[in-house]
């Protein structure tokens, strides 16, 4: 390897400061030792990074995209010390937080961006899952954190749980189905006559979960709840879906609530999180959670 960071940035701060002699000064080297590393690295890699033709040096097109490149990995060296040194003092590396596509991620982000205020030096990865999908992250080690989990948890626990909230799920067709015009609360009989829209679970290794579908019924799978809804206001098939996510559907009278004779889903969602971790990114994000109001504008609309 030709290439050194100390060399990178040797030429940074020459590029910086204008000149060698500022150079030296700023990394307290002597000037004749800024030279020498120049000098050198310009022979291992066999081309000239200065043009030193006038009064003064310049870089050359080989040195301006050395110095581009080279201060990207600057950057990344000195955000990998800190990432380590914060890993020696409790902080992740890295987190994960799986949420589940019932909870608008635009909801999430000032959760996060509250995080990063404190320069905590972590890095976050955020998954969108689907019914089983955030229990299956935590239990398969995919995700730190689920955000939203819905119903029961896979057997075999090494996962805490929090409750979150319940969901409200309403019954909609388009204004121009035929069961918008129905009078009576629509049974099973009558709902089995259509097409139902379902959200894929997103689970790779848990068995796959459905959501109030009836045996038999022609079904349309869909990626998530916001294509369900889109799927709905095309009025290729019928189905449930959270109030929360569907009022402004419901305002503008692209769907309806019709009345069912079943219950309707009414699904509690938690926040769970993998028991054995014990990370100070963790315990950040486990304590602003506790905050009911916080909680309490995840699931509203």
């Amino acid at each position: 390897m030709r290439l050194t960071l100390d060399a990178l940035a040797v030429l940074d701060a020459i590029a910086r400061k204008g000149s060698f002699a500022a150079a030296a000064e700023e990394l307290y080297r002597v000037p004749s030792a800024i030279t020498y590393t120049i000098n050198k690295l310009e022979q291992d890699l066999k081309v000239d990074l200065f043009d030193r033709s006038g009064h003064r040096a310049r870089l050359t097109s080989a040195g301006e995209k050395l110095l581009q490149d080279g201060r990207h990995l600057l950057r990344a060296a000195q955000d990998l010390e800190s990432r380590v040194k914060r890993v020696a003092t409790g902080w992740e590396a890295e987190l994960t937080l799986a949420v589940d596509d019932l909870i608008p991620l635009a909801k999430i982000y000032p959760l996060i961006s509250d995080f990063y205020a404190g320069n905590a030096g972590t890095q976050l990865h955020i998954t969108t899952e689907v019914l089983g999908g955030s229990w299956d992250a935590l239990a398969t080690g995919r995700a730190d954190l689920a955000i939203g989990a819905s119903g029961e948890g896979p057997p075999g626990g090494g996962y805490a749980i929090r409750l979150l909230g319940d969901m409200e799920f309403v019954f909609v067709v388009p204004p121009g189905h035929p069961l918008a015009s129905a009078t009576h609360p629509l049974t099973s009989e009558d709902i089995f006559q259509y097409r139902a829209i379902a959200s894929a679970d997103s689970s790779r290794n848990l068995p796959p979960r459905t959501s109030y579908l009836l045996s038999g019924q022609d079904v349309l799978t869909v990626p998530g709840m916001r294509a369900k809804l889109e799927a709905h206001r095309l009025g290729l098939g019928v189905g449930f879906v959270p109030r929360t996510l569907a009022e402004e559907d419901l305002a503008a009278g692209r769907l309806i609530i019709k009345e069912v004779a079943c219950t309707a889903p009414t699904p509690r969602l938690f926040i769970a999180w993998r028991a054995a971790h014990t990370g100070k990114a963790l315990a950040w994000f486990l304590e602003r959670l506790n905050d009911e109001s916080l909680l309490a504008r995840l699931i509203a609309k």
